[in-house]
């Protein structure tokens, strides 16, 4: 893994991708991964990363990810839609 996060790290440096957006994309990604695994449930995952729930809410905030987006990304679909053989999960790809 310390492999692929250096060759990533030469490439963004390479590409020019300051500090402060690399930290911001790294800080985003982290946390939209902590959050599906909590299927969205911001206390377990405050837990998980070792903070309080409420600077987990400011901290996402921050970043402008919409929480809401992310739960609803999670919902399982209608059940309609789970009959006519949509996947049972949807993805969460919209959230940025």
């Amino acid at each position: 893994m310390k492999r692929e996060l250096d060759i990533l790290v030469a490439q963004m440096h390479a590409d020019g991708i300051s500090y402060e957006e690399a930290v911001r994309e790294f800080k985003r990604r982290y946390l939209l991964q902590v959050l599906v695994n909590h299927r969205g449930n911001q206390c377990k995952s405050a837990e998980e990363l070792g903070m309080h729930r409420n600077t987990l809410s400011r901290t996402l905030a921050e970043l402008d990810m919409d929480t809401a987006q992310i739960r609803s990304g999670l919902k399982r679909p209608a059940r309609s839609d789970r009959a006519a053989g949509t996947p049972r999960l949807q993805t969460i790809a919209r959230v940025r």
